[in-house]
């Protein structure tokens, strides 16, 4: 790269709970969601001017690098022109919002929108946009802004990843059949059915740690609040569907 490159920071998001509230006429769902932004991040460099898309990830879920990205999107909203490179640190697929932090750091980088022009990036990406910690509504275009509060949180991470929108279908599908959410996170089951190595998961990881073990959105990151080792920042284990990455990372007040 050249002279002339931001680097920004595009931190993930966690959903402390999700409930799902209703479903408008336009197939979108309407949430009522407490959302915080936590220390892991991806880092964009922006280079204004240039014109070219690189992704680099570690994760075995591909990004596509075109005009489908959803920063080549947000770009396009904005109406600038500019070369980025993103260094993945947030899982795809994780339910950490990690293409809708990129994209909030190009709307932020570019002055910032509207949350009604935000969410039709998608529905996180107003509330990566705000960062914090903040009640969330509707479609995700509704923010009430909350007191910050320092907490330690541990994300388990697997290798694998959950569509969004095949959850919100199971989820239809469940509800259809007389299905009714019993959890904190309404999607935790549908994304079960989506992906069965996430159900058996969950269950291994309540057997050895307790019922405090959350999903994080439609998945696939579970967490815990709290530090599990006082020593180590991130490790990795096996569970039953595989290797799962674990990090210790705390909340952000932006």
């Amino acid at each position: 790269m050249t002279g002339g490159v931001e680097r920004l920071s595009a931190r993930a998001k966690l959903t402390w709970h999700l409930e799902v509230t209703g479903r408008r006429a336009d197939g979108y769902h309407e949430l009522r969601s407490e959302m915080t932004t936590i220390g892991l991040s991806d880092e964009v460099l922006v280079e204004e001017g240039a014109d070219y898309l690189t992704v680099v990830s570690p994760f075995r879920v591909s990004v596509p690098a075109d005009d489908t990205n959803i920063v080549a999107r947000a770009l396009r909203l904005v109406g600038r022109r500019a070369g980025v490179r993103i260094d993945k640190s947030i899982p795809v697929g994780g339910g950490l919002g990690g293409g809708s932090a990129d994209a909030a750091a190009i709307l932020r980088w570019a002055g910032g929108v509207e949350p009604e022009r935000a969410v039709t990036l998608g529905g996180d990406v107003p509330f990566c946009q705000l960062g914090g910690r903040a009640l969330v509504e509707g479609v995700g275009e509704r923010l009430t802004p909350l007191a910050f509060e320092q907490r330690w949180v541990t994300l388990i991470m697997p290798d694998f990843g959950v569509s969004t929108a095949d959850c919100y279908r199971a989820y239809d599908e469940l509800r259809n059949s007389g299905w009714t959410p019993g959890s904190s996170n309404h999607l935790e089951t549908p994304a079960g059915v989506v992906e069965p190595r996430l159900r058996s998961t969950i269950e291994w990881l309540r057997a050895e740690l307790g019922p405090g073990v959350q999903l994080a959105g439609s998945g696939s990151t579970m967490f815990v609040e709290g530090r599990l080792d006082q020593d180590r920042g991130h490790w990795d284990m096996t569970g039953p569907a595989g290797p799962l990455q674990v990090l210790q990372t705390t909340t952000t007040p932006n």
